[in-house]
Parts: C-alpha cells; sequence; structure tokens
C-alpha cells in the first residue's frame, strides 16, 4: 500500500489553514449533523458520530460548536435534508478519483465536481467506474516526534491489533497504521495508550494499487484534488496519484 495516503498527507497539513479560514470546520460540522440525524445523538451506539466527533476534535473545534451540530441533528428541523452521494472519475494521467459530498441539490454538485473534471483533462464517470480500485480502510496517523518512525512502525506491528487486513507504513516522517474499518477506533485507543500523538483517525478509501507520477505530472493532478477540496458540498476526496515526495513542501 506504498503512497496511499500521500493525498491524505497533504490535506492534513493543510488543515489548520482550513480551520482557520473555517472551511474544514463547517465539513465537520454538516458530518456531525448528519450523523447524529442518523443514527441518534449518542455516540455511545453511534459509530459514524464518534468518528465524526473525533475528527471535530482533531481539528480543534470547540466544544459549543460540536454540540451545537449534533442538536441540530437531533432535532431534524433545521435545513435541507443532506443527500450522500460519491462520484467518480479520471484526472490527469488516468488517476482514479473518488469524491464523496453532502448536498441539498445534486444537480448543482455534480455541475461543479463535472466541471472541475472538465477543466483539468480528466472526466466524471459512472457509478463504479473507478471505485473497484479502492478497498475501505481504517487510518490511524501518528506523529513519532522523537521515536525514529520506522522503529515506532515495528514497535506498532507487535503490539497493535491491526485485524486481518492491517499494515503499518511510514510516509513523509509520519507513521500510517491501517485496519479494517471496525478495527480503527480500538486501534486508536491502543496506540494512544502507549504514548504515541495521534493526528487523526477515521475511515478512508484506499487505492489498491497506485498511479506513479513524476513531478510535471503531479501539479495538473494536485490542482484537480485541491480544487475539489474547496467546494463546499465535498466532504473527502480520494486519488491512486503516487506524488513524489518533493511535492508536498510546495502544497499550500
Amino acid at each position: 500500500m506504498s503512497g496511499h495516503s500521500k493525498w491524505a498527507g497533504i490535506k492534513h497539513k493543510k488543515a489548520i489553514v482550513d480551520a482557520k479560514r473555517g472551511q474544514i470546520f463547517t465539513k465537520v460540522a454538516i458530518e456531525l449533523t448528519v450523523a447524529a440525524r442518523e443514527g441518534g445523538g449518542d455516540p455511545t451506539g453511534n459509530f459514524r458520530l464518534r468518528l465524526a466527533i473525533q475528527k471535530a476534535k482533531d481539528v480543534n473545534m470547540p466544544a459549543d460548536n460540536i454540540e451545537r451540530a449534533i442538536q441540530r441533528g437531533v432535532g431534524g428541523k433545521e435545513g435541507t435534508r443532506l443527500e450522500e452521494i460519491r462520484y467518480e472519475g479520471y484526472g490527469p494521467h488516468g488517476v482514479a478519483v473518488l469524491v464523496d459530498v453532502l448536498t441539498d441539490n445534486r444537480n448543482r454538485t455534480v455541475a461543479a465536481v463535472r466541471n472541475l473534471f472538465t477543466r483539468s483533462g480528466g472526466s466524471l464517470g459512472e457509478t463504479n467506474s473507478v471505485g473497484w480500485l479502492f478497498d475501505q480502510r481504517g487510518i490511524v496517523s501518528i506523529d513519532p516526534r522523537e521515536r525514529d518512525p520506522d522503529d515506532l512502525a515495528l514497535e506498532l506491528v507487535g503490539e497493535v491489533d491491526l485485524g486481518e487486513e492491517g499494515d503499518v507504513v511510514v510516509e513523509q516522517d509520519e507513521v500510517k497504521v491501517i485496519t479494517s474499518p471496525a478495527h480503527v477506533e480500538e486501534a486508536r485507543k491502543n496506540i494512544e495508550a502507549r504514548g504515541c500523538a495521534v493526528t487523526s483517525a477515521g475511515i478512508e478509501m484506499i487505492p489498491k494499487t497506485t498511479v506513479a507520477l513524476d513531478e510535471k505530472q503531479s501539479g495538473p493532478v494536485l490542482r484537480l484534488l485541491e480544487n475539489l477540496e474547496e467546494l463546499d458540498d465535498v466532504q473527502a476526496v480520494y486519488a491512486n496519484a503516487d506524488i513524489p515526495d518533493t511535492m508536498f513542501d510546495a502544497v499550500g
């Protein structure tokens, strides 16, 4: 799964900037509201809400904002009904892209998403046109701090229950623990209990294979991914691009 999370890593670098301008807070609040609306306001029995709350904490959303978003979902009276949709397509250089949205206007959203694909030289596809290239996995990201990332990764392989689909990789000096979706909460708790600094945890779509890009090819792909992320209705973007490490510092 080498290269699986490079776009996720770039997004994490951008998260602080996004939070300052309020965009990430808005998206997380929507996820909290929908999770509470669909599964109730008690996180104990609502797995999706627990993940949304943790995501909110990871981006330092104030507790009052979290509670208001949950109460909107429980009350079910405020706002228009939001629809969850996954768009699929190909970006530049044959990179497969998944776009998860929450929208109150399907026509508006699909037009905006299609426009970005077209402008990039890619194309929006049909359902499962590229979805089969990805697997759903739990991802726990860890800042090794003073520890050697490779040593920490080896330690975690032996000490943390990763499930049958588990793996531990090192990318950009960050340790990524990959689990089955059902194991992600348990893995996070076990990792934190070992004193490790977890920077994020959640469920993502991981490519089965990646498309290797050079620096020149990576530019248009990154622009497409960033532009998709900037759309208000978009909650997550996944791609199977293997981006050179040298591109990281140029993003943001």
